[in-house]
């Protein structure tokens, strides 16, 4: 995964509560297996009009609106359990959703998957949403290390928290797999060395 220490960025307000899993991913476009290509359907059915045309009232079909920020409402991600919810978010070009609540399967998917959801008062959520939906042009700061979410044209920030095991693979760029790879030489230590004491402890008795 791409390591995740600080993100600046302008942001883009999806300000509705209780977007769930199908809504971000529809069931009827889960049929691959890889990872790849879930974002040209994110949002697929506010995207497009039933005539498959792009809808201009929804967020992510203005221009005024970019950034790899998304910034949502209440109960962001509940629902169903897929996994490609996460995935059509980050293959989309999104690094962080912000939210005041995320549904705990979503949270620990986004997390599994490089995604870091971002949790916040529902106050500072509502500030987030005002100042960008005034101003598109105003950016996020976003700093892993710290665990702080800044708006920068005000200097307004806010702590988020996140389960140590999760920073520290992000911040390394690692899935469970690369975290596992990357204490090899100390697992073989600790193999060699219980080898030892077992061999010992036999010849012992």
């Amino acid at each position: 995964m791409k390591k995740f220490e600080k993100l600046t960025s302008t942001g883009i307000p999806l300000p509705l509560e209780n977007i769930d899993t199908d809504q971000i991913i529809p069931a009827r476009f889960l049929k691959a297996t890889n990872r790849e290509g879930f974002g040209d359907n994110l949002f697929r059915d506010w995207r497009y009009t039933k005539g498959e045309q792009l809808n201009p009232e929804f967020v992510l079909n203005q221009n005024k609106y970019k950034g790899e920020i998304l910034i949502a409402g209440k109960n962001f991600g509940c629902g169903s359990s897929r996994e490609h919810a996460a995935w059509a978010i980050a293959d989309y070009g999104f690094r962080v959703v912000v939210s005041s609540f995320f549904a705990d399967i979503f949270k620990n998917n986004a997390l599994n998957n490089g995604l870091l959801p971002v949790q916040v008062s529902q106050e500072f959520l509502n500030k987030l949403l005002q100042a960008v939906s005034k101003n598109p042009e105003s950016k996020l700061t976003v700093d892993l290390e710290t665990q702080k979410i800044t708006l920068e044209e005000t200097g307004e920030k806010e702590g988020f928290e996140i389960n140590h095991y999760k920073k520290y693979c992000l911040i390394n760029g690692y899935d469970d797999i690369d975290f596992l790879l990357s204490k090899k030489e100390a697992i073989e230590v600790f193999e060699k060395k219980k080898d030892e004491f077992l061999k010992a402890k036999t010849e012992a008795v």
